[in-house]
């Protein structure tokens, strides 16, 4: 099987070109232009006969398929007439402008023109693949799409918003990326955040449908997240990094799906988590407010939550039993960076309330010089934990040297 037709992908091509300016999907003989085909794809072509891999069962051919990257994906419809059906019946489509990117070391070393081509392209991909599947009885199980803010962000989030209402779209992810990734200015995320509301009120059917959605870089108004949140019904993950209404705002969550929320380098002035009844996971890294960074309201299910910071003098040291007030947690992670510790140290009784669930403790980045007798505290408030992490770092000569320390402990 692996000898007697296998795809020749060892030449991958710069991702400058793109594949579908010259591919037909739905049956055409070409291959790209710029490419000449393997001697195992024109063997292939010219056999009247199927090949064995061709012979396959669809689910176990799928499984072959959907382990490559679409441009490979693409490749392989030369290969003969069962293996141009290909992507009408794939069950994972994954389209991510990374694919279609020069490959830089430094990501800001990308220009202008290779983002342009980058997002062309994946507009281009997305149109062939979700296009050619109308009527395909073949459900999408997963469609992942990563993409700049730009001309044709419009055009792929209505192609993919007619996918979802004509097909079987069980799940569909957007990464939305801006042309600055970081560091950028007050202009730079007001003008995000305006282009993208606009994409945002082009294809409300495209987010109505998504279950994964991640941003960056944005400053929207006063009524840009309530309108995501009102829109996205189907959100069951959001991952925000440096998003937010102005410096010392407040954002406030009220979601039936929400699962997971992930806040990076924000300048809200606190997260109210008012309503999320399925919320599991709760991550924060990195908060600039002088307070709480969060409230914790209606969360029920809130298991895991992870919190990593640099604390400045002017940061309020956090005491675990109000932020973690109404909820019973079996895992928390402390990420120090390697710098002062910002958690309060507590008694058992003001403890125990949130930490009587707690199963696994990490303990992350902690800095050389502090003595771990801190952490007693912890460990008295939490009589059911089973596991204990501590990671320290210690710098020695411009050497790093990390201790990884887990403890199995009794119920």
């Amino acid at each position: 099987l692996r000898h007697s037709a296998q795809p020749d992908l060892s030449s991958a091509p710069a991702k400058r070109w793109s594949p579908w300016q010259s591919l037909e999907f739905a049956g055409g003989q070409q291959v790209p232009r710029h490419r000449k085909t393997s001697p195992v794809m024109a063997n292939m072509v010219e056999d009247s006969q199927d090949d064995r891999l061709s012979k396959l069962p669809d689910d176990v051919l799928l499984n072959i398929v959907e382990r490559l990257g679409i441009v490979d994906v693409a490749r392989t419809t030369v290969l003969s007439r069962r293996w141009k059906q290909i992507p009408a019946i794939l069950s994972k489509v994954v389209i991510l402008a990374g694919s279609f990117e020069p490959k830089h070391e430094d990501w800001s070393k990308l220009t202008p023109d290779d983002i342009v081509r980058a997002n062309t392209t994946v507009l281009e991909a997305t149109r062939s693949i979700l296009e050619r599947r109308a009527g395909s009885l073949y459900p999408i199980h997963l469609l992942r799409m990563q993409f700049y803010l730009g001309d044709e962000s419009i055009l792929i989030g209505q192609t993919v918003a007619n996918a979802i209402a004509t097909q079987k779209v069980d799940s569909a992810e957007f990464t939305i990326l801006t042309k600055v990734r970081k560091k950028c200015t007050k202009n730079e995320l007001l003008i995000y955040g305006k282009q993208f509301m606009s994409f945002f009120d082009s294809c409300p059917n495209a987010f109505g449908g998504l279950a994964r959605l991640t941003l960056e870089n944005l400053r929207l108004g006063e009524s840009g997240f309530p309108k995501i949140f009102s829109i996205c019904k189907q959100l069951e993950f959001l991952s925000l990094y440096e998003c937010d209404m102005g410096i010392k705002s407040l954002l406030e969550v009220e979601h039936p799906q929400l699962s997971e929320l992930v806040i990076v380098c924000g300048r809200f002035e606190r997260v109210d988590l008012k309503w999320a009844p399925k919320l599991t996971k709760l991550k924060f890294n990195v908060f600039r407010c002088r307070d709480d960074p969060f409230c914790l309201g209606y969360v029920p299910l809130l298991q895991t939550v992870s919190i990593i910071n640099v604390a400045f003098t002017w940061h309020k040291m956090l005491k675990l039993s109000e932020l973690l007030d109404k909820a019973a947690i079996s895992n928390l992670s402390l990420d120090f960076k390697s710098e002062k510790i910002w958690v309060k140290p507590e008694g058992r009784r003001q403890l125990l309330p949130v930490f009587h669930k707690l199963s696994i403790l990490n303990l992350i980045n902690i800095a050389e010089e502090c003595d771990l007798t801190w952490t007693m505290f912890l460990l008295d408030g939490a009589p059911s934990l089973k596991e204990l992490h501590i990671l320290v770092n210690s710098c020695t000569d411009s050497s790093i040297l990390i201790f990884d320390v887990q403890t199995s402990l009794a119920s």
